[in-house]
């Protein structure tokens, strides 16, 4: 259990039975009455937010939570499959992976969040790369300025990237935006 003294931003919080986190926190003394606690919540499994004011004696519940790192094994239709370190499968539906799905490679280790015992967050490593499949040939004499093509990579997800990157090539990606960082040498 928590005290609303123990409120700040990040924290996780359970509210009817779903995780959510403290994304905006004010604390607010008036001249007279108690101290409020005004929180702005993101629902972690569904990701809608809302507003919550709190009084100095109001008690809040910890969700249970467990992280656990997994490795990627394999897609198996809308879902994806993770081994963990005792090599017991896990399926992760790709609603709760969303674009990181088309991130994932062979052996990748990922870190999955679990709500009583559902998966609900998967985070990536910050760089992966991928293989370009499809994209056009750069003009030549085109590079003044930083011109980007689209490009397809391996799993089917769009991106843009220089006119230099060819089909074939090997790029390094950001998972937390999706976009190109730089070509691989190899």
């Amino acid at each position: 259990m928590y005290g609303a003294s123990d409120l700040r931003k990040g924290l996780k919080i359970e509210i009817d039975g779903a995780p959510y986190v403290i994304t905006e926190f004010n604390f607010v003394k008036p001249g007279k009455g108690q101290a409020l606690y005004n929180c702005k919540l993101k629902n972690m499994i569904t990701g809608a937010t809302m507003t919550k004011t709190y009084r100095s004696n109001d008690k809040m519940d910890k969700p249970e939570l467990a992280e656990r790192t997994l490795r990627f094994s394999y897609p198996d239709g809308d879902h994806m499959v993770f081994l963990d370190e005792n090599y017991e499968q896990v399926s992760i539906s790709n609603s709760v992976l969303g674009r990181l799905r088309h991130f994932l490679v062979e052996d990748i280790s990922v870190d999955v969040l679990f709500h009583n015992g559902q998966p609900i967050e998967v985070t990536l490593p910050n760089f992966v790369e991928k293989e370009i499949i499809v994209t056009e040939p750069g003009a030549k004499g085109n590079t003044a300025t930083n011109v980007l093509k689209p490009a397809q990579i391996e799993g089917g997800y769009e991106i843009q990237v220089p006119l230099f990157v060819n089909q074939g090539d090997i790029v390094r990606m950001d998972t937390r935006t999706g976009e190109y960082v730089d070509r691989v040498r190899r």
